[in-house]
């Protein structure tokens, strides 16, 4: 007789966790508490979907701060190569970009989810929209069904738990999944927002909401002075305070620190030295040189940042450009190759990218992805307590444990 398994969440590690059982010949149900699957997949990478990272495994590991070695086992597995050639064979051309960062060419996440999608119905998995899963049941350490929250019940021999984490509710990410293993006897390891906003205490920030700034380079110090991480490429000014792709990687390296006391300085102008910084603005003060100093930095800055750097600056708006002294102007220098905020917090985990915390490695087998306490009871994806950087990591994850569950039950 078929082994019947029910996949509870119909995200990327769900999906693949589905096919892959399904390949296997068990009958699969999916359950799915939206109205379609994928659902955060598809606003992954903007709306791209960043699939993966083409580093090798050591390297993968190293990208994923939160438990990474606890993954060994599922990346040999299905590594990020396989991952590639899984979607490769299914007609899906890929790209490498920067970082390693590897895209559909089409640049279309819809496209990612439309070959997961084939693949769960060609394997014959059942799928069930608009099915929210009250509790798993068990009986005697071992699994025996689930309870909808409709009521109905469904007998089975194996579960896998794939509902994600608690970031991006919208998509269904709500943490249901942790009350679930809780209700089993799991220890959830406490849950935090990773790869998310900041929010800072300067004001002067929401006069700049909405620029993004690209090729600048931002450093996170702790409050001993300490450099906590640097990184180079493009952020964004918001109401609150900061984002973008280098505040988001950031994130990840002061959640550690709660997000306080750190104090993040952006190098606006990173391919100059201060000394070629001071003759550039040399060259632009010569060519101003009749004009007032609030009129002299339209070559050097984005417009909505001049009044920022002005007020910064302390030299007088309306001196004459010709009148201003060597020091001020090197006080300009030193600013620019170090705009300082002081982080106050993060935004709600609501608008993370990726949580941190979950499940506990201690309680799941590596080598299968199972429960140590309940039989028949599998995990994958983001309700584990592992997460990585940006970069294609945390859907590597998702994939590669899927596929491990799935081969497992």
């Amino acid at each position: 007789m078929n082994k019947k398994v029910v996949v509870i969440g119909g995200g990327p590690a769900g999906l693949m966790a589905a096919g892959k059982a399904g390949e296997r010949g068990c009958e699969v149900w999916l359950m799915e508490k939206n109205d379609r699957i994928g659902k955060k997949l598809l606003i992954s990478g903007k709306g791209r979907c960043n699939i993966t990272n083409n580093t090798d495994i050591e390297g993968l590991i190293e990208n994923i701060p939160g438990n990474g070695n606890f993954l060994y086992s599922a990346f040999y597995n299905f590594s990020n190569a396989d991952l590639i050639e899984f979607f490769n064979e299914k007609g899906l051309q890929t790209k490498v970009e920067r970082g390693g960062r590897v895209f559909p060419v089409s640049d279309k996440a819809k496209d990612v989810a439309d070959i997961l999608y084939k693949y769960v119905v060609k394997n014959k998995v059942t799928i069930f929209l608009k099915s929210p899963v009250k509790e798993i049941e068990a009986q005697n350490g071992r699994v025996r069904g689930v309870l909808l929250k409709d009521g109905r019940k469904i007998g089975c021999d194996a579960v896998i738990l794939a509902t994600g984490g608690a970031s991006y509710p919208g998509t269904g990410s709500t943490g249901d999944g942790y009350q679930m293993a809780k209700a089993l006897g799991h220890s959830i390891v406490d849950i935090k927002p990773s790869l998310v906003p900041l929010e800072v205490e300067e004001p002067w920030v929401k006069e700049l909401q909405g620029l993004s700034l690209k090729n600048i380079e931002i450093t996170m110090i702790n409050k001993n002075g300490k450099k906590v991480v640097s990184d180079f490429g493009e952020m964004l000014f918001t109401h609150f305070g900061v984002s973008g792709p280098v505040i988001l990687s950031g994130s990840r390296h002061i959640l550690n620190y709660d997000f306080k006391d750190i104090k993040l300085v952006i190098d606006l102008k990173p391919a100059l030295t201060p000394e070629k910084l001071d003759e550039r603005i040399q060259r632009d003060f010569e060519k101003y040189s009749k004009k007032q100093y609030k009129n002299s930095l339209n070559d050097l800055l984005p417009q909505k940042m001049i009044p920022v750097i002005l007020a910064l600056s302390g030299i007088d708006p309306g001196k004459f450009v010709h009148q201003i002294t060597r020091e001020e102007r090197r006080a300009l220098v030193k600013l620019l190759k170090g705009l300082e905020l002081n982080i106050t917090g993060s935004r709600p985990i609501e608008e993370a990218i990726v949580t941190s915390g979950g499940i506990s490695t201690k309680e799941i087998d590596p080598s299968t992805m199972e429960s140590k306490l309940v039989k028949g009871l599998f995990f994958a994806g983001e309700i584990i307590d592992v997460d990585g950087y940006t970069g294609g990591f945390n859907l590597t994850i998702a994939f590669s444990t899927g596929c491990l569950a799935g081969m497992s039950v």
